[in-house]
């Protein structure tokens, strides 16, 4: 019987899906900081309802790609991309600040989530414009550095992405690299929550409301907590 508090996070703000039902069911959310998606708008929604209900605001930075919903690789010089994921967070530290909370971690999205996990020059771009904020992601060049620079890092599951045998998620243009249908991604979520500290389920995913329920029934049911891991916010 597990007994761990574990987090369940979903990446909002996006256009793409019921921020205010996830905002019910999530103890974390990942806000698009307008890089990738959403509007000052957007983040002033999520970031009110997120006060509103007690979960974490983190942000999460992305490249400048719009068209590509953040998932095209891109090559951004590292003075740029550091002034880029600079922009991002002050712009939603704003906006939390006026919606009574405040941004407590950060998370890379989509191509550029991939990219630090091994390029140390994207990592240190991402470190060097996020200030001394904790770092959630999967293990890699990232997180090793935030390590090093004293920072905290924690670390996440995907109940709803297919794994390679190597660790890593399957590229989402390959067969298997989504995992449908509520009693799989429960599953996965099971497996993945005594070795993280955060489960991330994709707010573009179809069927994404319900797979949050249902993955969070699911961790009461098994003994787990479910709080945000960075604390109360």
């Amino acid at each position: 019987m597990g007994t761990r508090a574990i987090d369940l996070n979903a990446d909002l703000g996006e256009e793409v899906t019921d921020d205010a039902a996830l905002l019910a069911v999530v103890t974390s959310a990942n806000v698009a900081c307008g890089y990738h998606a959403g509007t000052a708008r957007t983040m002033r929604a999520v970031c009110a309802g997120a006060a509103a209900h007690g979960v974490a605001v983190g942000a999460q930075v992305s490249y400048a790609d719009r068209e590509g919903f953040g998932r095209v690789p891109r090559d951004v010089p590292y003075r740029v991309l550091r002034e880029q994921v600079a922009d991002q967070v002050g712009v939603l530290a704003a906006i939390a600040g006026e919606c009574g909370t405040t941004v407590r971690y950060l998370k890379p999205h989509g191509a550029l989530y991939h990219r630090v996990l091994d390029d140390e020059d994207q990592a240190a771009a991402v470190l060097a414009g996020s200030g001394d904020l904790p770092v959630l992601g999967m293990p890699g060049v990232l997180l090793t550095a935030a390590v090093a620079a004293g920072r905290a890092v924690f670390h996440e599951g995907f109940p709803d992405r297919g794994y390679t045998a190597d660790g890593r998620l399957v590229p989402r243009a390959d067969p298997g690299a989504l995992v449908e249908g509520d009693d799989d991604v429960v599953a996965q979520a099971l497996l993945l929550a005594g070795s993280v500290d955060s489960l991330c389920l994709h707010g573009d995913s179809p069927g994404a409301v319900g797979h949050a329920l249902a993955v969070r029934a699911a961790l009461e049911e098994a003994g787990h907590r479910l709080r945000p891991f960075v604390g109360a916010p």
